[in-house]
């Protein structure tokens, strides 16, 4: 597994790289935001470990534009920062964020919720089942991994999702109507694998909806349940 390591500390840099090395896992670092989208764009890791407080562009920014950009992955990344206000962790998993640790951090930890994080990849890639979930507006093909919205009675798009927006697609095409609050959807997605705020499945429904809504703002699929969850549902659509 490739991990790349954004912290312009040079102490706390190489006690991340060596520490994750002695692991056996394989790392680069830099130094800067803006650094950082360059190798990110040459060679694509795994997992990213993103310091927030960055020269050139901050963490946040460096977490945003790498979410936004077309790749063949989508790296997990592990948000690290000296702040520990609530908000801080809130605005950090609201970019994309799939974890967050506040310095000091402990080494042991710090593997610990790396594994972590690299396992849900694990687990997501090791899903094997041959079904097709069809509702009115959607079909999820799960054993070739692809999803589509119908458009019109004889024209559909193919949805550009990474694993983890089709694996949650994919739960709530499977049961309609069914009302999942967080708990149960970490459950679903990755089990005992999980380490992280529960608020992370918030930042990826958000996601999601971006790809399939019609009016993200205004869902007409994913709905909030206020006070429990979410539920999926597929009206019938106005073609």
């Amino acid at each position: 597994m490739d991990i790349l390591i954004v912290e312009d500390e040079p102490e706390i840099a190489r006690l991340i790289q060596q520490t994750l090395e002695s692991e056996g896992f394989s790392c680069r670092s830099c130094r800067d935001g803006i650094n950082a989208l360059q190798v990110f764009s040459e060679q694509q890791p795994d997992l990213i470990v993103l310091d927030l407080m960055i020269p050139g562009l901050d963490g946040l920014e460096v977490c945003a534009r790498i979410r936004q950009k077309p790749g063949t992955k989508d790296p997990f990344i592990l948000m690290l920062t000296a702040k520990g206000e609530e908000i801080d962790r809130i605005i950090g998993l609201s970019t994309g964020a799939d974890d967050y640790m506040v310095k000091p951090f402990s080494p042991r930890e710090l593997v610990a919720r790396v594994r972590a994080l690299l396992r849900r990849s694990l687990r997501q890639g090791g899903q094997a089942a041959s079904q097709v979930y069809r509702t009115l507006n959607f079909t999820v093909d799960i054993d070739r991994h692809l999803a589509y919205r119908q458009l019109t009675a004889t024209e559909t798009e193919t949805l550009d999702l990474t694993s983890l927006e089709f694996s949650l697609l994919s739960t709530f095409v499977s049961y309609p109507g069914r009302v999942w609050n967080r708990s149960q959807l970490i459950d679903k997605l990755w089990g005992d694998d999980f380490f992280g705020d529960e608020r992370v499945v918030d930042t990826h429904v958000a996601r999601l909806r971006k790809k399939i809504e019609p009016d993200p703002a205004n869902p007409t699929f994913i709905k909030t349940v206020i006070g429990v969850g979410y539920k999926f549902e597929d009206p019938p659509s106005e073609k």
